[in-house]
């Protein structure tokens, strides 16, 4: 019998005592999130550089790590593209473990017991989403109610549902596949405070002051302070980014740690907003009319990542009548990409708009949550909608062979190395977006053959028939907390591979 972890049980009595009516849901839930959170956990031990795993071996029934120190860890065949929960145990020596932290805390290995009280609140945080989630209509009509079908977070970060300082009442209010409406505050900051990209409404002034929007658990834990209510809304997939009724988006400063990273709103992307928008804006332009980027309406920082809140044009702008616009992660809780004909022309499409803006000098960070997809009233993909431009790449000498003026802007998001440019659009949508729609390696590996041959050769595109496949490592850069920015790692080529069945 299954100890719970002490995440699973302080879960479960705090659910106990604000909705004692999920509790036997939420049991039922467990074993299968902690063979989720396991699945993508022993992805990561397969094929991260992980500096402890001295080599990888096949045996009888999967594959056999071996450690620096002498023990040996055994568990199935792998996919690094399924999404399915495949790994429900694995073997270390000869002990069994079915859960991902109890099996971290007896690797050992530096920093694991970090890791491993994350991933105990990622299974539990998991089984609680699985367990409050209702959303009974196959297509949604609103854009958030698609936002709120993504019930599992991140297809492949073992941290997929893991949000520590939230308790269950902050996920039962905030998370976005509970279905909570959130009464979305504001803070008066003086005007000489702030800095602002872009056009501030006139709803968000008052004085000489302007309203910066702040989330709820913000204002509670980080900010401490009181704030005026403003207007309620519905949280999207990232959750700090909610929509108001018939109106944008707004992205809060929620500065939780979630999967990976504390997430804030810096200084420089909101000096930066207007000129990036209107950037990609121009550049979208250059597709065809195949995709669209949204605008940001306006950013304001109180000079501080803790309090600032940019304003973005919602993706529906973009939706004709009879048409729905989704983000691309929920395509997987439809049943249009089992279909490989409806896969490889979704495929066809992100490839060709990938591909032709990397050509021109832009990577898109395009996983499934920026990257959203245009859909006829039968299903078909027809165009492309990207969103968060906080984390693309511009490569200025690619613009100039274009003759495309560079914008003015620095740092971290200009580039013309060709490693990082193909690394940000290839991990992100191949091994992101795409993996996540196909579901599996040889899903990809049908809707890839089919595509690839017809897309317009580049040395991009030629890149990306016959080499490994990169992808960030993810649970690697968990471990590793003094090394700044993101750690690479890369997977067997899908049309290369010959995938044994998992489990």
């Amino acid at each position: 019998m299954h100890r719970p972890t002490t995440a699973e049980a302080e879960i479960a009595e705090e659910l106990a005592t604000v909705r004692p009516g999920l509790l036997p849901r939420y049991a039922a839930e467990l074993p299968g999130a902690r063979a989720a959170v396991l699945t993508r956990l022993w992805r990561a031990l397969a094929h991260e550089p992980l500096p402890w795993l001295a080599g990888r071996v096949p045996w009888a029934h999967g594959l056999a790590l071996r450690l620096a120190d002498g023990r040996t860890l055994r568990g199935p065949h792998t996919d690094p593209y399924a999404t399915s929960a495949y790994v429900t145990a694995v073997r270390l020596d000869r002990e069994r473990y079915e859960d991902p932290a109890r099996l971290m805390t007896a690797l050992a290995v530096p920093r694991a017991s970090g890791l491993a009280a994350e991933l105990a609140h990622s299974v539990a945080s998991l089984a609680l989403s699985r367990a409050g989630a209702d959303h009974p209509k196959e297509w949604p009509e609103q854009d958030w109610e698609w936002e709120q079908r993504v019930v599992d977070g991140h297809p492949f970060h073992p941290n997929c549902r893991s949000r520590p300082g939230f308790s269950v009442a902050d996920q039962l209010a905030y998370g976005p596949e509970h279905g909570p409406v959130v009464e979305l505050g504001t803070v008066p900051v003086p005007a000489a405070d702030c800095s602002v990209s872009g056009d501030w409404p006139a709803e968000l002034r008052s004085g000489g002051h302007l309203l910066v929007p702040v989330h709820p658990w913000q204002a509670a834990h980080v900010l401490r302070r009181p704030y005026d209510v403003w207007r309620p809304a519905r949280p999207l997939m990232s959750l700090r980014t909610l929509a108001l009724p018939g109106g944008p988006h707004v992205k809060t400063a929620l500065s939780a740690r979630l999967t990976s990273s504390v997430r804030d709103i810096s200084g420089y992307s909101v000096r930066a907003a207007a000129t990036l928008s209107a950037f990609a804006e121009d550049l979208a332009a250059r597709t065809d009319g195949l995709l669209h980027v949204t605008r940001t309406l306006g950013a304001v920082t109180a000079l501080s990542p803790d309090l600032a809140a940019l304003l973005r044009e919602s993706p529906e702008v973009y939706a004709a009548p009879g048409e729905r616009v989704l983000p691309v992660a929920a395509l997987a809780t439809t049943a249009l990409q089992k279909s490989p004909a409806w896969l490889a022309s979704f495929t066809r499409l992100a490839l060709t708009v990938g591909l032709r803006l990397l050509d021109l000098g832009v990577a898109l960070e395009a996983h499934g949550q920026n990257l959203l997809v245009v859909l006829s009233a039968d299903g078909a993909p027809l165009r492309l909608v990207y969103r968060d431009l906080a984390d693309i790449r511009i490569s200025p000498a690619r613009l100039s062979r274009h003759g495309i003026p560079a914008p003015g802007l620095s740092g971290r998001l200009v580039t013309d190395d060709e490693t990082t440019l193909r690394r940000k659009l290839f991990g992100s949508l191949v091994a992101g977006a795409l993996a996540a729609t196909a579901g599996s390696g040889p899903a990809l590996a049908t809707a890839l053959r089919t595509t690839l041959p017809a897309l317009p050769h580049t040395p991009d595109l030629a890149s990306l028939y016959d080499t490994p496949v990169p992808t960030k490592a993810l649970t690697l850069m968990r471990l590793s907390p003094d090394r700044a920015g993101d750690l690479w790692t890369t997977l067997p080529h899908p049309c290369a591979t010959d995938f044994p069945a998992a489990g």
